[in-house]
């Protein structure tokens, strides 16, 4: 791969308001051990790490196993974690952001999600080390990169929409293949009800499955991949009459009783089990769960993916995928020259290709090219080929988090028969405007 040129920043870090954890300062308590930042009678500094990795995903093991690697070979150096549900994360990440009271490293997202961040210059810019880095694939880092500085490195590349599905649930109502248009998907959904089979398992508790396992890709199939960039820029609206018929989907998934009953008091993971333990046909989640549902479990042969069908004068590739650079890793602007020396020590371990290679191997999607050698899983090796096709944005790493969050709540009144999607798009919208 080519060596990427970076421009140095020229723009002065902005000194933080305050500092959230104070520097412990004495003898390191791990006495005789080596690591790179120093023996046992060396200044031990302190980091705190806010992260969202605390369901068990296979990549949140790989990625929380990497931190205890990095203390052990450097003592002098501790992550002090503070694990953030994700449904939590964000506002609490905005919350301290207002604060000027970030973590030291933090987890970030793309684009609409990083405005909050910029604004305040919390950030510190990572131009100088991206040499370093050279070996992250540059289509994955323009979400992070703002007037020429980039601010965070993501760990994983993941599609939200990807379709799972009960291989002999669908060929029991007549279906060897996945439906590739949506009146044969609608068909589907209603013989899988008549043969008493729950057709899509949904745990929208947390609200953002509706938003961006479904709409995401929805929205794309009805209206193209650069609606939601309009949107933004004032040129399209979500009151369009293209994106309020993709709304219309879940109103009428709804009234077709495609969803378990208690979709809205079940979260994500638990939705997942329910897939796994035969209780529903289907389930749309991101390919991160690829691992739970097919690699780790000794039934995966059963579940076979696919994406949403084509849809009536649609304006989307059907071929196209949902998805973003996701778990940018980005250090807090003004630490102090040992924090800051600290935190790039940090990245630069974390970052390396053996957690991108573990995380392949962990069946993840990575930003990196590389070697699909015999040890990937073969369900890996076919999730990279159906999402190979093109990338549409997701919802809210397009859309202001305010709006994204009305949205989500639209959603989920929709789906109890207290909204239409006419509504739910004015609501969205006017938070847009």
């Amino acid at each position: 791969m080519k060596q990427r040129k970076w421009m140095k920043t020229t723009a002065a870090i902005a000194m933080a308001a305050a500092l959230t954890v104070v520097t412990a300062c004495g003898n390191n308590s791990n006495n005789g051990a080596n690591g790179e930042n120093g023996g046992s009678d060396e200044e031990t500094i302190t980091l705190t790490m806010m992260h969202p990795w605390t369901s068990p995903n296979a990549d949140n093991d790989v990625y929380k196993a990497r931190i205890a690697a990095f203390e052990e070979k450097f003592p002098n150096i501790k992550i002090k974690q503070d694990g953030v549900a994700a449904a939590q994360y964000k506002t609490k990440l905005f919350t301290l952001a207002t604060a000027n009271n970030l973590a030291d490293i933090d987890v970030v997202w793309p684009g609409a999600d990083l405005d909050p961040l910029v604004s305040g210059d919390l950030l510190m810019p990572l131009n100088d080390v991206m040499g370093d880095f050279d070996y992250v694939l540059e289509d994955s880092l323009p979400g992070y990169n703002v007037d020429g500085n980039q601010l965070a490195i993501p760990t994983k590349r993941n599609f939200v929409d990807i379709i799972y599905y009960n291989k002999e649930y669908l060929s029991q109502v007549g279906y060897d293949q996945f439906p590739t248009t949506y009146a044969d998907f609608i068909e589907m959904i209603k013989k899988l009800k008549e043969a008493g089979i729950t057709p899509i398992s949904l745990g929208n508790k947390e609200k953002w499955p509706l938003q961006s396992s479904y709409m995401s890709i929805i929205g794309q199939r009805f209206a193209g991949e650069d609606f939601l960039a309009k949107v933004v820029k004032g040129e399209a609206k979500l009151t369009d009459p293209e994106y309020v018929k993709a709304i219309a989907v879940i109103d009428e998934l709804t009234k077709l009783g495609a969803f378990n009953e208690d979709a809205n008091n079940m979260d994500s993971v638990q939705a997942q089990d329910y897939l796994i333990q035969g209780k529903a046909a289907m389930h749309i989640s991101s390919a991160t769960v690829n691992a739970r549902i097919r690699i780790d479990n000794e039934e995966g042969d059963k579940f076979g993916i696919a994406l949403f069908p084509s849809v009536p004068d649609g304006k989307g590739d059907p071929q196209m995928s949902s998805g973003v650079a996701q778990f940018g890793i980005a250090i807090k602007s003004g630490l102090d020259e040992k924090k800051k020396e600290a935190a790039l020590e940090f990245l630069k371990f974390f970052l390396d290709k053996e957690m991108y290679a573990n995380l392949t191997k962990a069946g993840i999607l990575v930003p990196v090219d590389l070697e699909m050698g015999e040890d990937v899983n073969p369900f890996v090796k076919e999730m990279y080929e159906l999402t190979s096709h093109g990338t549409a944005p997701v919802f809210d790493a397009v859309i202001p988090t305010q709006a994204a969050k009305e949205f989500e709540n639209g959603l989920q009144a929709l789906t109890v028969g207290r909204s239409t999607p006419e509504q739910v798009a004015k609501d969205a919208q006017a938070l847009i405007e």
